[in-house]
């Protein structure tokens, strides 16, 4: 058979200049009303970068864009892709509706050809991204900014191609099976346009097979073998092969699609683990809000190759990629460096009836969008989403989605995320493959110490139930600094403190199948107001702007990377009024040595973190050294700390200490644990008043939601002073008037 002749079969021109943009619905306009009732934009674009970043309401509706398009001129069909329009999206020529998609995190097409006129057109595209009842998410931790925010390109192809329409996909499919050393490739495409009998596929394996097959009824199909196959090996080796797939009309190449994709296999054993190519793998990492400061959603090809650089430098081997479907780019990049990914639709928080349907899309088009990754172990089907109840109806809609994940791809697990107050025996904890929890004792309840307690006794009552943490963290403004660092500080000091437990806590427990650190960084939240920023969620690692490292950055990288290096912790606590200061160092090596004033001070072995005790008596040079590694800090002794460095609710915490309230003999008081006071018909009602009041004081959260008995035993042993610390907002007056009425309350 001769040769095929290789021709330019395809062409991909982005589209990102010269979009008109107004904050309207204008679906029949020109591209010059569009321009004069707006301004013009370049994509990626949101029209919340800032109000959806500064906390409150922001603009949650319907706006416009509209560009001009022409056709290439030996274009036969011309096609416009959208890789990412949140929430909801319709396409426009002329005035005409040509497509409507809903769900803002997913590629879609759109076929322009039979409404160019002289080959050319303006594309008009309103964008909504008001709340509604029917697309996810409606209610969750982030902000649903509005807008273009991905790239758009142009696609231009022969009258016979790949597919473009079925769910956003390349058109390719490629299933690699493995036996020892062999793998066979299933290889398969789906064709629009060819004549019977008139068309072929030739697919090919990087070089190390081919196949020519004839297209019938639309569709081709190939086995290709690698002899000796090379598995992509998570960090260790991340090997990629390129799949090809040629459209052929005779020896002409008349399109053409190409996939990188990966040879492994991956399994989830409740006592062991994660296990990748049947080695103990443990997946370690954190989870990534896409969104920046200043930018929102419409992020830079620098942001993710900055994201990406930063869960590297930790050391992690796994990101949970939340919560919703992620750039096609950082799929790319997670296949490449090896990190195993966690990719999950967003139903979220609270079922929505209306949106089953919704679901049921935003599942499918993130599986036949991303099911060549090779980084892609799990496909999850919801986050927290028994806020509101685990009735019949979720449960129903749950089994639908994970067999709709089975049917679309058979080869990986499904996953959800449960909220911590998801009962144990509950349907859903063992409705798909594996589960993960989201537990944040330490931060919202109870004490760090809890999570070691919950996982254990889940383990110790369900050994055949592979567990794993999809979310646990504490929130910090490293603007806030504590030498006694507590439980609601929003301290970075606490915020480290909480991750040494949480490090120490993990690496015990080598079952655990997956644990993601919420968040690698601070991210849009606008209905969030606390911690002394409104409009964003302060758990990350590094900051909204990746400029910051947390100090809790280092306690990861100390347990998982293997590049060595010291860090000096609290150099943002740099004036301190103690006369001896601790010190803590975090570091990867194993003997760490302190100079202070360049002279010795002391040398300490451990893992992970280092402890000093330095005396202060002015300005200070503080250097800690590990082999070649090195860092110091600067520490100054002062007579008082700056008010700036103390979050302003806890003065309440301030307040406790500086003039504690009255405990008389044989009475209750906010010293007292809620469990106590409950054993009393009075106390009890005094309790359902304090539990409304602190949960108003952070707005919805915790609103109607009921406490399973085992989370209701934690809170039962806090006492009603450490609750209110934690929650902080509630008002002085109000605490001592509290503790009054608990007085007149005989035990």
């Amino acid at each position: 058979m001769s040769q095929p002749v290789t021709a330019s079969p395809r062409r991909v021109d982005p589209i990102l200049d010269e979009w008109a943009f107004a904050a309207e619905a204008l679906p029949t306009a020109s591209w010059d009303e569009v321009r004069e009732a707006g301004s013009t934009v370049s994509l990626p674009h949101t029209w919340n970068a800032v109000d959806g970043q500064a906390g409150g309401d922001y603009r949650r509706g319907r706006s416009t864009y509209a560009r001009r398009v022409s056709a290439e001129s030996n274009a036969a069909e011309t096609w416009i892709e959208f890789a990412g329009v949140n929430s909801s999206a319709e396409v426009f020529v002329g005035g005409h509706l040509l497509a409507r998609h809903d769900g803002g995190y997913s590629t879609f097409r759109v076929d322009l050809t039979a409404h160019l006129v002289d080959g050319a057109a303006t594309v008009v595209v309103v964008v909504d991204n008001a709340a509604n009842e029917t697309v996810y998410p409606q209610q969750a931790d982030f902000t649903f900014y509005g807008g273009i925010y991905r790239d758009v390109v142009q696609i231009s192809v022969a009258a016979t191609h790949f597919a473009l329409d079925h769910h956003g996909g390349p058109g390719l499919t490629v299933t690699p099976m493995l036996a020892g050393d062999r793998a066979e490739i299933a290889l398969g495409a789906t064709v629009v346009g060819a004549a019977a009998g008139a068309a072929s596929v030739r697919f090919l394996v990087d070089g190390e097979g081919a196949a020519v097959v004839p297209v019938t009824a639309g569709e081709a199909s190939a086995e290709v073998t690698i002899a000796q196959v090379r598995r992509w090996h998570g960090l260790r080796d991340p090997h990629l092969y390129t799949a090809r797939a040629e459209l052929l009309d005779g020896d002409t190449v008349v399109d053409a699609v190409e996939l990188r994709f990966g040879c492994r296999e991956f399994a989830v054993d409740p006592q062991r683990g994660f296990l990748l190519n049947g080695e103990e793998y443990a997946l370690r990492g954190v989870s990534r809000h896409q969104d920046f400061e200043g930018v929102g959603n419409a992020i830079t090809e620098e942001i993710k190759q900055t994201d990406l650089a930063l869960i590297r430098e930790i050391g992690a081997t796994t990101v949970r990629l939340a919560h919703y479907q992620h750039d096609q780019r950082f799929f790319d990049l997670c296949d490449e460096v090896g990190l195993v990914v966690w990719a999950e639709i967003p139903q979220i928080t609270v079922f929505l009836p209306g949106a089953v349907d919704n679901a049921r899309g935003q599942l499918t088009e993130l599986i036949v969008q991303n099911r060549h990754h090779a980084s892609i172990v799990c496909w999850g089907l919801s986050n927290e989403i028994t806020l509101a109840g685990a009735g019949a109806d979720v449960v129903a809609a749950h089994r639908e989605l994970n067999d709709l994940a089975h049917s679309l791809d058979p080869t990986r697990l499904t996953v959800m995320a449960n909220l911590f107050l998801l009962e144990t025996d509950h349907t859903l904890v063992t409705l798909p493959d594996v589960m993960s929890y989201n537990l944040y004792f330490g931060w919202y309840v109870g004490e760090s110490a809890d999570n070691d307690s919950w996982l254990d006794d889940f383990h110790a009552t369900f050994p055949e139930i592979a567990i794993g943490l999809s979310e646990y963290g504490a929130d910090a403004n490293a603007q806030f600094q504590s030498a006694a660092p507590a439980k609601g500080d929003y301290t970075e000091s606490y915020q480290a403190l909480y991750h040494e437990h949480m490090v120490e806590m993990i690496e015990a427990r080598p079952w655990l199948w997956a644990t993601h650190v919420w968040n690698l960084a601070d991210f849009g939240s606008a209905g969030r107001d606390e911690g002394g920023i409104s409009g964003r969620n302060q758990k990350g690692l590094v900051s909204f702007d990746r400029s910051l490292k947390k100090d809790a950055f280092y306690v990861y990288k100390a347990a998982w990377a293997t590049e060595p290096f010291v860090h000096v912790a609290g150099r943002r606590r740099a004036d301190r009024a103690e006369e001896v200061t601790e010190v803590v160092v975090y570091s990867n090596q194993s003997e760490v040595t302190l100079v202070v004033d360049g002279v010795e001070h002391g040398v300490v072995a451990g893992t992970r973190a280092f402890r000093f005790e330095v005396p202060l008596t002015g300005e200070h040079e503080i250097t800690a050294r590990a082999g070649e590694a090195m860092d110091t800090i600067v520490l100054r002794k002062v007579d008082s700390v700056p008010e700036s460095s103390v979050m302003s609710t806890t003065t309440i915490s301030n307040w406790f200490d500086d003039a504690p309230l009255p405990t008389p003999d044989g009475f209750f008081s906010i010293r007292d644990s809620l469990g106590d006071i409950k054993k009393s018909d009075e106390g009890a009602r005094v309790i359902a008043s304090v539990l409304e009041t602190v949960s108003t004081s952070r707005g919805e959260v915790g609103r109607g939601v009921e406490i399973p008995a085992a989370m209701q035993a934690i809170v039962d042993r806090m006492s009603v002073e450490k609750l209110i610390k934690q929650a902080g907002g509630v008002p002085i007056e109000q605490v001592a008037a509290l503790n009054a009425q608990l007085n007149l309350i005989a035990k």
